[in-house]
């Protein structure tokens, strides 16, 4: 191929793995957001989750899953997480939250894996409140890079207008709401 051929050849890749970029980055969503500040005591205690984007780690779950927070005295917070499979058997998961920032954060890091493992960063995954309502009823929790999701309430079963404003404030957020999988209670 003669030069003059392949300079012109890689001015247009250039030009076009350029604008596909530029393309990529216009289209990427904000960064995700969080509520301005979570009351962590009054957060804890049970919650129904409604709906949830499919992930690995609830793959045999069928229904009637729950999330019970609880403050230790460390300023740590017991999380428990349980749900029916798909057999009938209840299955229960006991992890450990922490909050990242100040008293009033609503950013924790949230790890399942044994004590003795705590130390390894990437045990620990973002548990960030994006979405509560003023009543602490019905949250919707992420991580920076919105590949999880999940809507809890305080009830079983949530009233169909506030779950579709919720619906609505995380589309704004640039959440896929294709991806929600409706919990069974």
């Amino acid at each position: 191929m003669p030069a003059p051929l392949r300079i012109v050849l890689a001015g247009l890749l250039l030009i076009i793995g350029g604008s596909s970029s530029a393309t990529a980055a216009q289209m990427a969503p904000a960064p995700l957001g969080t509520i301005p500040h979570l009351d962590v005591p009054r957060y804890m205690g049970v919650w129904y989750e409604v709906a949830k984007y499919p992930n690995r780690f609830q793959a045999g779950c069928a229904g009637e899953t729950s999330a019970t927070y609880s403050l230790q005295a460390n300023g740590t917070v017991k999380v428990v997480n349980r749900c029916k499979r798909t057999g009938g058997k209840m299955d229960e998961a006991v992890g450990v939250a922490r909050q990242i920032g100040g008293p009033t954060s609503p950013k924790l890091k949230v790890r399942f894996a044994p004590w003795w493992l705590s130390w390894v960063p990437a045990v620990w995954g973002d548990y960030w409140v994006i979405d509560l309502d003023p009543g602490y009823r019905l949250v919707a929790i992420s991580e920076p890079r919105r590949k999880y999701l999940w809507v809890l309430s305080r009830t079983p079963t949530v009233a169909p207008a506030a779950y579709q404003a919720l619906l609505s404030r995380l589309q704004t957020q640039g959440f896929d709401l294709a991806k929600l999988e409706i919990t069974k209670q």
